[in-house]
This record gives structure tokens, sequence and C-alpha cells, in this order.
């Protein structure tokens, strides 16, 4: 049976791939982008299957209407792709207050808000998908990249709560989280001043990193069928780690934060009031 999809950010990288993709099983989608004519060539090859709607998430109003759209265009959306969103590089006091307003709209309040606004209509339909696009960033940090992952350490939280509270609605999340990914990351990447006394910190080391290609990335078209696959599942991992970066930093992290909780145990206990 074919689904509609709602996805933000389609006009390139992993937005793009799944609209593709959606659309050449006969899916119907909703698509969202900044730049108008990126979809063009998608819209003259699926007449009747593909919407296109220019909007920026960080316009509330304009999200909020083109959710209203894409569900009175189908009748009924299936999955939610929250795409949206890009990074910022700098370090703490690097970055300029404009830079890190802009970051956390788009990528924390942005996506907050696209769920606010599909959650009543998954509701009130009996059930839906959202799939919220973090990265593996989500879990662990880079230095230099502290308000990118501010908003996806943020939305990975806002989505662990709200998908408890919309579960009896039949309504489920998959997060999804790539490490370093063969697609316009990089070039969209919003890049702060550099102060000289950064270029000797780990600071500099990522920033001379990310102008050598230092990062082994994954496969687009490959981490695009991974997710479509698990978002296919009748019962998928409310976290899906993708790339062989993502995994092994990820796992260390944890790893690493488990052991640190389980030797603070003794000291955990000792503040209880009957301890």
């Amino acid at each position: 049976m074919s689904k509609n999809w709602l996805i933000t950010g389609a006009s390139s990288g992993l937005g793009r791939g799944l609209a593709e993709r959606a659309l050449a099983r006969g899916d119907g989608v909703v698509a969202t982008l900044r730049k108008p004519g990126a979809l063009d060539d998608l819209l003259a090859s699926h007449p009747g299957k593909l919407r296109i709607v220019e909007c920026d998430v960080t316009d509330l109003d304009a999200m909020r209407r083109t959710v209203a759209q894409a569900f009175d265009a189908f009748g009924r959306i299936d999955i939610v792709v929250s795409n949206a969103g890009y990074g910022l590089f700098g370090a703490a006091e690097e970055t300029s207050d404009a830079q890190i307003d802009r970051q956390i709209a788009t990528n924390l309040t942005g996506s907050m808000q696209l769920i606010r606004a599909v959650v009543p209509r998954l509701r009130e339909q009996g059930g839906g998908r959202i799939v919220q696009v973090s990265s593996e960033g989500g879990q662990i940090a880079y230095p230099g990249f502290g308000a990118y992952h501010a908003s996806k350490w943020g939305i990975e939280g806002f989505v662990e709560a709200v998908a408890q509270e919309v579960a009896p609605f039949g309504i489920d999340f998959v997060i999804v989280e790539p490490g370093p990914t063969r697609t316009n990351f990089g070039t969209g990447l919003d890049v702060a001043a550099a102060l000289p006394c950064y270029a000797d910190t780990p600071v500099g080391e990522i920033r001379r990193a990310l102008d050598g290609g230092y990062f082994e990335f994954a496969d687009a078209a490959k981490t695009v069928e991974a997710m479509l696959a698990t978002i296919d599942e009748p019962n998928p991992p409310q976290r899906l780690v993708l790339g062989k970066l993502a995994y092994e930093h990820i796992r260390d992290a944890l790893t690493r934060r488990l052991a640190s909780v389980e030797a603070q145990k003794a000291i955990a206990l000792s503040v209880m009031e009957d301890a």
C-alpha cells in the first residue's frame, strides 16, 4: 500500500534522497524547501504525486500553513520527516549572537514546532510516524560545534519526551543519527570568524580537518536506503545510527558514560533521605 510523506529540507541531501525513493515506489510526497526550482525535475517526472512548498521552518506561521496544506493535499500523511537543518562551526566565543540564534531557531525550535504542528493531525487520523533527522552529534560532541550539538542534543531530548506522550495515539518516532555522510552538509556549513588563539587547540584541529577532508564519509545513497528500510519496519528502533564513525563514536561515548555512572552508584544512593 502506498504511503504519503511530508519531508522538510528536501532540496538536497538525505531529504531529497528520501523524496526520490518514496516517489519511485509510488508514494505521495509533500516536499518543503527554501530554494525554488530545486525539485523541478522530480515534479516533472512524478505529476500528481509530488507537491512542493517553499517554506522556512523558522517562519512558524508559514510552517503551520504548510502542514495544513500537506494533510489537505493527500487527506493523510503517514510519515513526517523533519530534516531541515544545517551546521554552525566555531568556538563558543567565536560564534556571534545572530549565528547562535539562527542555529537554534532552525535545528531545534523549528523541529520542535514542526512536531507540535503535526501531532494533532496524526492523532486525529489514528497514528503515524515522525522521523527526526538528528546526527551522531546528538549523542557526542566535537569541539567547535557547540551550538550545533546544543540543537541536536536538545531535539533528541524533546523527541524522547513527546514519544512517550503520543504513543497511546499510535504515533511513534525514529531519530536518525548519521555520522559524516557525503552530502552537502559541508557546503552549507556556517563558519564563524576564527580567533588566532584557537589555532593550536582542538578547535583549530577540527577546522583544519574540515578543510582537508579528514573524515571518513558514509555513502548518501546507502544511508537513504537504510533509513527507508527502517522507516518501513512495523516496530523500528527509536534511534538509527548510520555510518562507521557514528557507530564507533556513539558506542564509545555511551560506554564511557555508563562506566562513569556505575562508578558513582554509592554516592548517588548516599543522598537519599533514608540512607
